[in-house]
């Protein structure tokens, strides 16, 4: 690859194109910029810029990575999520726009009411978590992975972007079953691992962890282990926030009516269940 920012854009973007990549020109882009520590607008001012040989090493070595589809955003460290700035890496699922929704339905339900206590379940990254958090400022969040790792990657977000919030080693609800929330205060968001073993995934996801994408033949083991647990620990959440494949909400929705929860709300692939005792 030849030294020049614009020249190094070019041949770049033709390599990624040639490996599949549909966002060839953008990844390059963001890239580079990553590298040079600047933006787009400085980066197309000076497209003659010369590229040092430490520069080119770390960005060919990115872009060989990128050609055998690593997602971009662990390439990078980094990924959006409501508008802002998420560290990643392996161990952790890279966060998706769509799942923004669930934030979407967790500030429709939490409103302006006081004393509201938000738990996340299989954290992660702690995007959902540290969003609700920096959202409804006056609820108590309360973040649950089994994953150590994503504990500390969880963690560092919640750092980086001054979110309060309380972090738990546990599987599912298991840390909560001796907590005492008041009644109709709690509210679950749960985007749990849904994708069927059989069920087809893209390359980049190949290489995200496992066991935050699978759960069972039907994609639905991890939901009902969630909503067993809320009826064995009785804690009995005022709602539910979920997201699975559209294909599987007619199933979840059946399973949530088992203990007790009622489909509110459909967005996009998330799910607002109540309790039926809330009106």
């Amino acid at each position: 690859m030849d030294d020049t920012t614009e020249k190094w854009l070019n041949s770049a973007t033709a390599i990624l194109a040639g490996a599949g990549i549909e966002s060839a020109r953008l990844d390059a882009v963001l890239l580079l910029c990553d590298e040079l520590g600047v933006d787009k607008s400085a980066l197309f001012a000076y497209p003659e810029r010369e590229l040092q040989r430490s520069q080119l090493q770390n960005l060919n070595k990115k872009i060989i990575q990128r050609t055998h589809h690593i997602p971009l955003a662990y390439l990078r460290g980094r990924v959006e999520f409501y508008g802002r700035k998420f560290g990643v890496n392996h161990h952790v699922l890279v966060p998706r726009p769509e799942s923004e929704s669930i934030i979407e339905l967790c500030k429709q339900v939490v409103g302006d009411s006081q004393g509201a206590a938000i738990v996340d379940v299989g954290t992660g990254s702690g995007c959902l978590a540290i969003t609700a958090k920096l959202e409804l400022p006056h609820t108590t969040v309360h973040a649950i992975d089994l994953d150590t790792n994503c504990l500390s990657v969880a963690r560092a977000n919640a750092q980086f972007l001054h979110a309060s919030i309380t972090l738990l080693d546990g599987n599912l609800l298991e840390p909560l079953k001796d907590s005492q929330f008041t009644a109709h205060s709690l509210i679950v968001l749960a985007n749990l691992p849904y994708v069927p073993l059989d069920h087809p995934i893209n390359t980049a996801a190949a290489h995200e962890p496992k066991l935050a994408l699978f759960s069972g033949h039907d994609g639905l083991d991890h939901y009902r282990a969630l909503f067993a647990q809320i009826y064995m620990f009785a804690l009995y959440p005022d709602r539910v926030i979920t997201e699975s494949l559209v294909s599987q909400h007619i199933p979840l929705a059946k399973l949530a009516a088992k203990h007790g929860y009622v489909l509110e709300t459909t967005d996009g692939l998330a799910q607002l269940y109540r309790h039926n005792t809330i009106k």
